[in-house]
């Protein structure tokens, strides 16, 4: 790519499905981002458009850092996956389409971009977006996050590569994420914090 992407192609990336990268514009500006290497036409009806690799990193690169807690999506937000610990949430039916589309789309990313187009493992995204990902999985197979005043799942970041920290009641609601998360092709290990005795999941995306 010699020169950057005019204004007008800048805003059909930046509004891109923040999971699956589909595109929405006219046929000249997709056209446009195909060339450029930027978008790829799905060989499969409808034929919608994706980002490519190269099409992400440039919506990365213009990304305004989040902040540490995921705020729950509004109409002129983005999508985010509710990580625990929120202050407020909507638990509307509109929220549960949101999250059910979400899943769909990052399966589908699934699909377009590991070697073998497996579903049942995850993809290079997540494992860009650990936290993101684990949480994803948690809410569409219908978990309730930790809210101000009720009990639920939190994910966390970790020190280790390509792991996140799964926080739940202990007991079955614990082993009920780690069945979630394996499922969704995590592999996951129950510990013990050495000060509090509390209990936790260690969650890592399985490659094979």
């Amino acid at each position: 790519m010699s020169r950057p992407p005019s204004a007008a192609q800048r805003r059909v990336i930046d509004a891109a499905d923040p999971v699956s990268g589909r595109l929405r514009g006219t046929e000249a500006q997709l056209a446009a981002l195909v060339k450029r290497g930027l978008a790829f036409r799905h060989p499969r009806p409808p034929h919608d458009h994706f980002l490519t690799p190269a099409g992400h990193r440039v919506r990365e690169e213009a990304a305004v850092p989040q902040p540490p807690a995921v705020a729950p999506a509004e109409p002129d937000r983005v999508f985010a996956a509710r990580v625990g610990g929120e202050e407020a949430a909507d638990d509307g039916p509109g929220r549960a389409r949101e999250v059910h589309s979400a899943w769909q789309g990052l399966l589908e990313l699934r699909r377009m971009t590991n070697p073998d187009g497996a579903t049942d493992r995850p993809c290079g995204w997540e494992r860009k977006h650990l936290v993101r990902a684990a949480a994803l999985a948690l809410e569409a197979a219908g978990h309730p996050p930790e809210g101000p005043a009720t009990a639920g799942y939190r994910v966390r970041a970790t020190p280790q590569p390509e792991a996140v920290a799964v926080y739940a009641p202990a007991g079955e609601p614990l082993r009920a994420c780690a069945a979630t998360l394996e499922r969704a092709g995590w592999q996951t290990g129950e510990y013990t914090q050495p000060r509090t005795r509390t209990r936790y999941l260690l969650a890592s995306p399985r490659r094979v």
